[in-house]
């Protein structure tokens, strides 16, 4: 399955606008996003993939309340906490806001691909059948901005740059 994995949007809406027409064209049938959307109004944006969003907290996310209230009322986005995990396709995927955490998940090898952020710094290695990656920055603070594209059956990636 074609899966996009975008994480640190940090309230850029222009950038979550353009990820999001950028991921409806590329056909992908599932968005992770791995923490730190930051305010409730980004679910709106987001939520126009028009495919079912996957998302985990990030150290950013204050109003964890507000956040998945909204997300219920867009409908296609679910929080899973801190750490979640999601059937893609028949490819088990694992995805969390902390490094920490998914060396853990990694290490376990029950997953074809492992998601974090936090880092804002793409980074992307197979270790044994898992691809472990970090999507980069969306709102590119560091001059940056963008997610991957991943095909989950394969582990093979694209890097979008916005």
């Amino acid at each position: 399955m074609l899966i996009a994995v975008m994480s640190d949007s940090h309230d850029h809406i222009l950038k979550m606008k353009q990820a999001a027409a950028r991921i409806r064209g590329e056909g992908a049938e599932m968005v992770i996003h791995c923490g730190d959307i930051v305010a409730p109004f980004m679910l709106f944006e987001l939520s126009k993939v028009s495919v079912p969003v996957h998302a985990v907290f990030g150290n950013n996310d204050g109003d964890h309340f507000l956040l998945m209230k909204v997300a219920s009322e867009v409908g296609n986005i679910t929080f899973h906490g801190l750490f979640g995990k999601v059937d893609a396709g028949g490819d088990p995927v694992a995805f969390t806001h902390y490094r920490e955490v998914a060396d853990g998940l990694v290490s376990k090898q029950e997953y074809n691909v492992v998601c974090y952020g936090h880092t804002h710094a793409h980074h992307a290695e197979k270790i044994g059948k898992t691809l472990f990656i970090n999507p980069g920055e969306l709102m590119g603070m560091q001059g940056k901005s963008g997610f991957c594209l991943v095909e989950t059956k394969t582990g093979e990636f694209t890097e979008i740059t916005l």
